[in-house]
């Protein structure tokens, strides 16, 4: 992204944060200390400064008042006018080089020189200002784009010690990279882009099933080297086709690896097309059965996570060494899908002992116990779990028969350590910014503060971000310390009014929707995924809009959704549209909100298997994790909204069914 891209994207982020400021709860716009109170005036002219910004507006650093000098963030605001002012005329950028250059010296060791760097290299590199830019650059911060500068550099000025290594090592790598090119050509005008280093990166490229970007590096070798290779990407891009071909040619030369990744892609596309191919396969194929192996894992494993019974038959064609712990849990898997306890039981067994201490496969080995009429050795494995402190401690609690009782472990407040790290200017800074809205920009320099801190300043961070109502951080700061129980801390209610009336409206608990805020944005009003989901539920503006629509509601805008009440309104009634879809099952309503209506409807039992079983089988990983997690999440604000009534787990034991019949399958069409 070029510099005004990255500055109207920065510029964007204060608009967001302030439309959105006044929504806020109380406790994320109150001002925790003194000082952050007395920088108000000053925040709102450093607000309006900034924005000014991306409008082109001329520079007016010399109407800046003092108190907006003396302000934290003022650096902030002179990067993003030396930025602004680097997209002017090359012939007039001179001074404004000058400015840059006094700027990072001054800042070289804080995060507010980040961005001003990358910005000013971009612009020598346009400018073919080589000499200055290699002075300015730093290879440990630099991204792919201006490493690839930086050989240009190099060869312009004829700097070429261990060049020669350096770009080899760019090249290497599995995708395209056109900022590159001219140190690539380069290496092979020179004769050193040698057909071995051609052949590495076409692998790297097939390794990653980029046959695309593959077969363009291919295109470059010579005919008998690129054959294999050519070979490998046929059985990634039409795998079927690729593999009855060379069971039709048992003679036709494959290598092992290509020969493994196009079975692996078929069996993952058409698990059917796979099990009816294999015998002949592995005959055409001349594999033995130890050779045969890794295809059986590929196929036992693509037929477990479709929840086909005949995994099981394909996980005893696996040869022991080829059986890791994904492999045995995916069998542990089919085996409770299948109800083969003793299988459940030896294949926890074989696992690591790291895995077999989870709390998952703890829980696991109790439930086989049981079944297998253990009942000590059950009940002995279910206690060990309820320690843990997790949707499986909660199921042990309600395989016992008792309610959940989380073990709240506060963390002690030190108030002069608190007041002190308050004080560092990284963290007065890190607070500004989160009150401004530049979340990016505020946990650079939380990061940067952090790693300087003592093991308990470290802790008292988690403190100090709740204080400020950061409550992503907060939770991540934790979790990097290892705290987890301290639930008053780690699980607030900022969003208390837009919560209870979404979930009033759309006839769910508060605490579901807050354990589906909690998972999804860990509370960020502006998150935005990869995806494009956004807000504090992760809606895509599509699915907003549907939903929207089937509830008679305004459609809103991609800007709507950062509003709390907006987007916890839609998230609310999204997840009422799949309760009713699903016959009001609330596992498979949340894993539907995750992964999406087909899947989840794929995912459907022909016959009622129990709850546990049934989430333990979902194929995504992400996907059974989150729901999972949002169980425990919901089950501790339950909790918390009430801690003299201890919560239970009983209802997670309930199976999921299948939908009743097909009226009701598609009595809610508008739910797709």
């Amino acid at each position: 992204m070029g510099i005004a891209g990255r500055i109207v994207r920065r510029i964007s982020a204060i608009a967001l944060a302030l439309s959105i400021a006044l929504a806020l709860p109380l406790s994320a716009r109150a001002e925790g200390n003194r000082s952050a109170a007395a920088y108000a005036s000053a925040r709102k002219a450093f607000q309006e400064a900034y924005a000014q910004v991306a409008d082109n507006l001329p520079d007016a650093a010399s109407h800046d008042s003092a108190a907006l000098k003396a302000y934290p963030l003022y650096p902030y605001l002179q990067a993003a006018r030396i930025e602004q002012a680097l997209l002017g005329s090359p012939d007039s950028l001179a001074p404004v080089d000058q400015r840059a250059a006094d700027f990072i010296a001054a800042y070289a060791d804080v995060p507010v020189s980040r961005d001003l760097r990358h910005a000013w290299l971009e612009s020598l590199a346009r400018r073919s200002q080589w000499s200055q830019f290699l002075q300015v650059y730093r290879d440990t911060a630099a991204d792919d784009a201006l490493r690839c500068e930086s050989f240009t550099a190099r060869i312009a000025l004829g700097k070429t010690d261990s060049l020669v290594h350096d770009i080899e090592q760019e090249w290497l790598t599995p995708h395209s990279l056109p900022e590159c090119a001219s140190a690539f050509d380069w290496l092979r005008q020179n004769g050193l882009l040698t057909t071995a280093l051609i052949d590495e990166r076409a692998r790297l490229a097939l390794a990653g099933s980029d046959t695309a970007f593959a077969r363009q590096i291919i295109a470059q070798l010579p005919t008998d080297r690129a054959a294999p290779l050519l070979e490998w990407a046929s059985l990634l891009e039409t795998p079927r086709r690729a593999v009855d071909a060379l069971i039709g040619s048992p003679d036709m030369p494959v290598e092992s690896a290509a020969l493994l990744a196009g079975w692996t892609r078929l069996a993952r596309e058409d698990p059917p097309a796979a099990e009816q191919r294999y015998t002949g396969f592995i005959a055409a194929r001349h594999l033995s059965r130890e050779a045969a192996s890794p295809y059986a894992v590929a196929l036992a494993l693509s037929l477990a996570w479709d929840r086909d019974p005949a995994s099981l038959e394909y996980f005893q064609r696996v040869a022991p060494g080829d059986l890791d712990d994904s492999a045995l849990e995916w069998r542990a898997r089919a085996a409770l899908w299948a109800k083969d306890w003793r299988l459940v039981e030896s294949s926890i067994a074989a696992l690591s002992q790291q895995a077999q201490q989870s709390a998952r496969w703890r829980y696991w080995a109790a439930r086989a116990a049981q079944e297998l009429q253990h009942p000590e050795q059950a009940r002995q494995l279910y206690e060990s779990v309820l320690a843990d402190d997790d949707y499986y401690s909660a199921l042990a609690a309600a395989r016992l028969g008792r309610p959940v009782t989380p073990h709240l472990q506060a963390l002690p407040v030190e108030p002069a350590v608190l007041t002190a790290i308050g004080d560092v200017p990284a963290l007065v800074r890190a607070r500004e910014l989160f009150l401004c809205g530049m979340q990016r920009q505020a946990a650079a320099e939380w990061h940067f503060a952090y790693a300087a801190l003592t093991p308990d300043e470290r802790l008292q961070a988690i403190h100090l971000a709740a204080d400020w109502g950061w409550y992503d951080e907060t939770v991540e700061t934790a979790t990097a310390q290892r705290v987890f129980n301290d639930y008053t801390l780690l699980y607030p209610r900022p969003f208390d009014a837009e919560v209870k009336a979404a979930a009033q409206l759309a006839q769910l608990t508060p605490d579901l929707v807050y354990g589906v805020i909690r998972q999804e944005s860990l509370y960020r009003i502006d998150a935005v995924s990869s995806a494009g989901a956004l807000g504090l539920m992760q809606l895509m503006p599509d699915t907003a809009r549907r939903t929207a629509r089937y509830w008679k509601l305004s459609r809103p805008t991609p800007a709507d959704l950062f509003d709390p009440a907006i987007n916890i309104s839609l998230g609310a009634e999204r997840l009422r549209m799949l309760l009713d879809r699903f016959d009001r099952q609330i596992p498979v309503a949340l894993a539907s909100y995750n992964a999406g209506l087909k899947a989840v409807t794929h995912w459907l039992p022909s016959q009622p298997v129990d709850a546990d079983i049934w989430i333990e089988n979902i194929p995504y990983n992400e996907t059974r994790e989150y729901v999972e997690r949002i169980l425990w999440h919901s089950l501790l604000f339950t909790w918390l909204s009430d801690e003299s009534e201890t919560p239970r787990a009983d209802a997670w034991l309930a199976p999921v069914r299948p939908l009743a019949d097909a009226e009701q399958a598609n009595r809610v069409a508008a739910a797709k």
